[in-house]
């Protein structure tokens, strides 16, 4: 019996380790600074990106992965005599699931799917380690499919950002640019939301506006059981360990993460930035 091989995207945050041990392939997204293009996670590490970030005088852009790449992991799965599913970043924030379908294409007949995660970070990190651990208990690609669109409808993520300038200049902005312009002591407060970034609030100081997010994922996640967090950062990792330990001890989560955010994700975003997402229900 065919099993089924989980792929997802480096913008997922999804920790080494639990990529490991629910073997989650993963597709690198590329960096380009300068003349230089990196395989994110892979030629560039989160540690070295944002002490390059802190001095550098030209800012990185972003790529998706590439359909060549994807082809690679999708033929070496199938070859394998496995099936794939493929859980992506929202095509409104890149170009990845096009580039995954270009693969697709090249591979006719292959047991081949795609599931769009209208969302990023461990919000779909969530949707991926659902899929995958329905794969690992046998679950057909059919099933594991069925698992991961019911997951993307029970996840969310909320991020509070230092400056929009990194959105802003990398065309991520979306619905948030109404907050720029605002004043600089003001900490915007953005969710992803129907596969794209959108305002909720600007809270003046750090403290409020952690306090703030936690309320709101509070209010989300309402009577939903079970509960499971992921807190996230960029270059801020002493701040997302306590917002994880506020979150765990306020909502009773069965599952807690905390994750870095892939230097693509936090050429977007820029440094210290922190984020919280969930899933609750399933």
């Amino acid at each position: 019996m065919s099993k089924v091989v989980v792929i997802t995207d480096t913008t997922t945050a999804l920790p080494q380790d639990l990529l490991d041990r629910n073997n989650i392939w993963v597709g690198p997204q590329l960096l380009i600074w300068g003349q230089q293009t990196y395989q994110d996670q892979i030629d560039i590490h989160p540690k070295e990106f944002y002490e390059r970030l802190s001095t550098a005088r030209d800012l990185p852009t972003t790529s998706q992965v590439t359909p060549s790449k994807f082809h690679e992991m999708f033929k070496t799965a199938i070859d394998q005599g496995d099936h794939v599913l493929a859980v992506l970043i929202s095509h409104k924030l890149s170009g990845t699931m096009q580039s995954a379908v270009q693969a697709k294409e090249m591979l006719p007949g292959a047991h081949i799917e795609l599931v769009d995660s209208e969302t990023t970070a461990m919000a779909m990190g969530f949707v991926v380690l659902a899929a995958a651990r329905a794969a690992e208990g046998g679950a057909s690609l059919a099933e594991c499919k069925a698992v991961a669109e019911k997951a993307s409808k029970h996840v969310g993520v909320l991020f509070m950002v230092d400056t929009l300038k990194y959105l802003h200049m990398g065309g991520r902005i979306g619905g948030a640019a109404r907050f720029l312009g605002s004043a600089l002591n003001l900490k915007p407060i953005l969710e992803l939301r129907d596969g794209r970034i959108e305002p909720l609030e600007r809270v003046r100081s750090h403290r409020k506006a952690t306090d703030r997010m936690l309320e709101l994922v509070s209010e989300r996640i309402g009577s939903q059981r079970p509960v499971r967090l992921a807190s996230m950062h960029a270059n801020a990792e002493a701040e997302a360990f306590q917002l994880l330990e506020r979150a765990r001890s306020s909502l009773g989560s069965i599952e807690n993460v905390n994750a870095e955010l892939s230097p693509v994700v936090g050429a977007h975003t820029g440094p210290g930035t922190l984020a919280l997402a969930y899933m609750c229900g399933m």
